[in-house]
């Protein structure tokens, strides 16, 4: 079977490696010149890392990653504990998986490394697709086109497939504008940070930080509400001094990471409605280009992984009816990535309640009932997406 995966994110490569795996015939096709991902950090928890591991990909995770031991909920101003969950060894042995933290580009530079270089194409812009008995034909900007057996639209919020499949749909603007800065560790060793996942939650905003790329950066992502910036890409240059005025009065820590910024980049976060279906004939969606969710769950790209594990597996159980497995990829995939996009968007509420009885409820519903315990957590890490 042949398979295309437009799109060479961290999404559609992982499905790459996890189709390799299963036999298949599988190439991706990717619009930039090269295979790069714009960001910073990324947080792989085992529900994904463990379908990672399963493809030999431990020692280089392990080289580029870092393990978090906690996860640290304080208060904006004080720096009090709301929340402090343990990561480390106690989830890798809860879970069998460990919990990374990576540099977005570490992480698709080890998937593309694992993949045979034949069978990644960069450089192709897709413009059109058209399916007839029982092939897809995927059309690139360059007058290039291939023929395969089904398509995968790994293409991200501003997906291609999806438009020619289901039509056009603009993203919706949340509302929420973020800053980012990935600080050199020099810059804030003074300030004695822990490796753990922190998050600051306050009137309007948030701020979440972690060491990434084996501990030399910081990753530091600053969300705050009302802003009046629109633009979704995560390569327009933010002014340092807006986020430094925007986090006037909150705790040190946070006012030293932003210091510490040596240049900042603005985005505004955009998410979709749940799509009514993500599959048509032999395409299907995977990914943001399906599901994107706000980053409050730290799963986005984590539900991409599970995407490729579970394709992956419906087809090899299922090779002689791909418009079938495909439907059924749909079926088994789509709760839990709704469930998912509707718990990030709580999240944003509840990081961003105003000082008041609704904040001082939620901090102590907090402390009382420790959310990201693993109690708590166990349904979404414990998941086995390849287990279809």
């Amino acid at each position: 079977m042949r398979i295309a995966v437009i799109g060479g994110g961290i999404g559609g490569l992982s499905a790459a490696l996890h189709l390799l795996r299963a036999g298949f015939d599988v190439r991706v096709y990717e619009q930039a010149p090269r295979i790069t991902e714009i960001g910073a950090g990324i947080q792989i928890s085992p529900n994904a890392s463990r379908l990672l591991i399963r493809l030999g990909l431990k020692p280089a995770m392990d080289a580029a990653g870092v393990f978090p031991q906690a996860v640290h909920q304080r208060r904006w101003d004080d720096g009090r504990t709301l929340q402090r969950a343990p990561v480390g060894k106690p989830i890798e042995e809860t879970f069998g998986a460990p919990y990374y933290h990576f540099h977005r580009a570490d992480l698709a530079n080890l998937l593309a490394a694992a993949l045979p270089a034949e069978r990644v194409h960069v450089g192709h812009k897709l413009v059109d697709l058209e399916q007839k008995g029982g092939r897809v034909t995927a059309r690139f900007e360059d007058g290039a086109s291939v023929e395969a057996d089904l398509l995968v639209g790994a293409d991200g919020i501003h997906s291609k497939v999806r438009h020619v499949l289901f039509g056009p749909e603009k993203p919706r603007f949340t509302g929420c504008v973020a800053w980012r800065g990935l600080v050199p560790a020099e810059r804030v060793r003074h300030l004695g940070i822990e490796v753990a996942s922190h998050n600051w939650m306050g009137p309007d905003g948030h701020v979440v930080h972690y060491w990434v790329s084996a501990g030399r950066f910081m990753n530091v992502v600053c969300v705050t509400e009302h802003g009046d910036w629109t633009p979704d890409s995560w390569t327009d240059k933010g002014n340092v001094a807006d986020t430094t005025a925007r986090y006037e009065g909150w705790h040190p820590m946070v006012r030293g990471l932003i210091a510490a910024f040596p240049e900042t980049y603005i985005w505004a976060l955009h998410d979709r409605l749940p799509l009514p279906q993500w599959t048509a004939g032999r395409a299907t969606l995977l990914g943001d280009a399906c599901h994107p969710m706000l980053p409050f769950m730290a799963q986005g790209a984590a539900q991409s992984i599970e995407d490729g594990a579970a394709l992956a597996s419906l087809l090899k159980a299922m090779p002689d009816d791909v418009p079938g497995a495909l439907l059924r990829y749909e079926a088994i995939r789509k709760p839990r990535a709704t469930r998912l996009q509707e718990a990030s968007a709580n999240n944003r509420t509840r990081f961003h309640l105003p000082d008041g009885p609704a904040q001082q409820a939620r901090d102590q519903a907090m402390a009382a009932s420790g959310d990201r315990s693993i109690g708590n957590i166990g349904w979404l890490y414990l998941h086995d997406a390849a287990a279809v």
